[in-house]
């Protein structure tokens, strides 16, 4: 069964490439969704997958970006919007 999470990353996660890493990571993992840069300087991710999926997206995001990210918060939401894929959000 699916899950949908969202995801906030704060901490130095802008002006190094976190998004298109993040994008590659998904893709790899299969999982879909967005990411984007938010105006307060953390990364927001929404992604949806099977548990399995997402704890592995998880996790090599974590580890990619250990000197970078200081705080992660994730929320799992209904999982109820549905994905083609997963991309960069530009707004």
């Amino acid at each position: 069964m699916e899950k949908q999470l969202h995801i906030f990353y704060s901490g130095r996660v802008q002006g190094i490439g976190f998004r298109y890493t993040v994008l590659e990571i998904a893709t790899q993992e299969k999982v879909s969704g967005w990411v984007k840069n938010l105006k307060d300087s953390r990364v927001e991710v929404v992604v949806r997958g099977e548990q399995y999926l997402l704890d592995n997206f998880i996790k090599k995001v974590g580890f990619k970006f250990s000197n970078y990210i200081k705080d992660t918060v994730i929320e799992e939401l209904p999982a109820d919007l549905e994905f083609q894929d997963f991309k960069i959000k530009f707004e």
